[in-house]
């Protein structure tokens, strides 16, 4: 396949109902590290990622209490942002109603021991239809390479990271979300492996997140895929409280492709 460009896909990240960076490998039950905290309401951040076009987008709602925020940022631009976070087959038709482009599901697609339930995924797709569906392959590293972790990124499941897991699911959904949990909100760089790992698959579009420090990582991304990967930039990025990434950097990166 002829190689494209890395874009830029915009994130809200939902903790107790306010849009924060947290370190991912802390997040637990009774809290998570923050990197950033915004006074501003999630809307804030959906209106500027609708006047500046920025298209696949997410909103995650990391725990309880996220729901209000959520719906907020879907019905400031419908249709212009997914949503992730307790999705399940329940829940999932509200939640493209309220306007989300595509649900996120992860742990759902799970029993409590981390045995993957593919049932489920099928159900999904059919229910919504398999072009509303993105399945995140969120994870964390093990000897073997990667493995998805479940319940906020705490609990590692049975199913690793492989091209043959991902043609697998592919079948079930429009895209793929990947955050390496291990680095995700320490600004300390991208796990290029792993970038290097989606993008040699070149099947449905992945995104990645987890590490960006700088522009540096951006380009690297890019390069590691060849393009076929997409990028999140959290706790790096200005708006968000960081001093490396501008956000407009990004709006034209997104633009020069």
């Amino acid at each position: 396949m002829i190689g494209r460009r890395t874009q830029f896909r915009p994130c809200i990240d939902l903790h107790e109902g306010h849009v924060k960076q947290i370190v991912g490998s802390t997040l637990s039950d009774t809290g998570a590290d923050e990197n950033f905290v915004s006074d501003r309401p999630s809307s804030h951040f959906a209106r500027m990622f609708a006047g500046d076009d920025l298209t696949g987008g997410h909103v995650i709602m990391l725990g309880p209490g996220n729901t209000d925020a959520a719906r907020e940022a879907l019905a400031t631009w419908p249709g212009g942002l997914q949503v992730g976070g307790g999705i399940n087959l329940d829940n999932a038709l509200d939640w493209i109603e309220a306007g989300a482009s595509h649900v996120i599901v992860t742990s759902w697609l799970f029993d409590q021991d981390g045995g993957f339930l593919e049932d489920r995924a099928r159900a999904l797709a059919h229910t919504i239809g398999t072009d509303r569906v993105v399945i995140d392959l969120s994870c964390r590293r093990h000897e073997d390479g990667w493995i998805v972790a479940m319940n906020r990124w705490q609990t590692l499941t049975e199913l690793a990271v492989t091209a043959e897991t991902l043609d697998q699911l592919a079948r079930y959904c429009d895209e793929f979300l990947v955050h390496a949990a291990d680095v995700e909100g320490k600004c300390g760089g991208i796990d290029s492996e792993l970038v290097e790992l989606l993008g040699r698959w070149q099947g449905k579009p992945v995104t990645y997140a987890g590490g960006v420090g700088n522009m540096n990582d951006v380009e690297l991304v890019q390069d590691r895929s060849r393009g076929f990967v997409d990028v999140t930039v959290g706790s790096a990025l200005d708006i968000f409280g960081g001093a490396a990434i501008s956000y407009q950097q990004l709006v034209q990166w997104n633009r020069r492709s």
